[in-house]
């Protein structure tokens, strides 16, 4: 098997340039020592700006399928002396190693489009509400759905209504969604409680 083919779909693609970093920081609730997963993080761009965000105290787990660019990020992370940042490689589909009930936000910039696509945005989404804290928040960045470029065909692309509704699927609540640029859109949701207990399955 070539590299090429072991590739993940839309790997090396950020739409960070695209959105307005400002409005982003704005609607995450992400503060100093915030625990944060950029899950398909490719080379690690947002997880670069979200480091400085959440500080020493915090953490970023950046997780992805394609070796090469979480090589590209450790590399970015070594010049730069950067503590908060810990690159993963996992298959978001399978299995994310991270304990239950330990982060705070997650963050999916267009990417759950192309798990829509390869059936597996339920089995990445059913992860996603284990690892996040009762409570905590999922931030899907998209693309809006008209004809590109930028980003991918229009066919594939999630509307706002098909995002919520795809997501809140998995016992998700939505907050709010904003335009994050000309391209693109941002829609906040929480973890809603696990049903049938009374402090969201983490009682102490």
């Amino acid at each position: 098997m070539t590299y090429e083919q072991k590739k993940p779909k839309g790997a090396g693609k950020s739409s960070f340039d695209l959105i307005d970093s400002d409005i982003l920081k704005d609607m995450l609730p992400v503060t100093p020592g915030s625990v944060v997963l950029d899950l398909a993080c490719g080379k690690g761009v947002y997880s670069m700006f979200l480091s400085e965000i959440v500080g020493d105290a915090g953490l970023i787990y950046a997780v992805d399928l394609w070796e090469e660019g979480l090589q590209l990020l450790d590399k970015e992370i070594e010049e730069k002396n950067i503590s908060n940042i810990l690159p993963m490689l996992n298959n978001a589909a399978k299995a994310i190693e991270i304990d239950d009930y330990s982060v705070d936000v997650c963050l999916m910039a267009t990417v759950l489009h192309d798990f829509e696509e390869m059936n597996k945005s339920g089995a990445v989404l059913k992860q996603v509400k284990t690892i996040l804290k009762p409570g905590g928040h999922l931030a899907v960045i998209e693309f809006k759905k008209i004809d590109g470029p930028p980003g991918p065909p229009k066919k594939i692309r999630l509307s706002e209504d098909e995002t919520e509704k795809l997501v809140t699927g998995y016992g998700f609540r939505k907050v709010r969604t904003v335009d994050i640029g000309d391209y693109n859109y941002l829609m906040l949701l929480q973890n809603e409680k696990i049903p049938g207990t009374r402090c969201g399955g983490v009682c102490f």
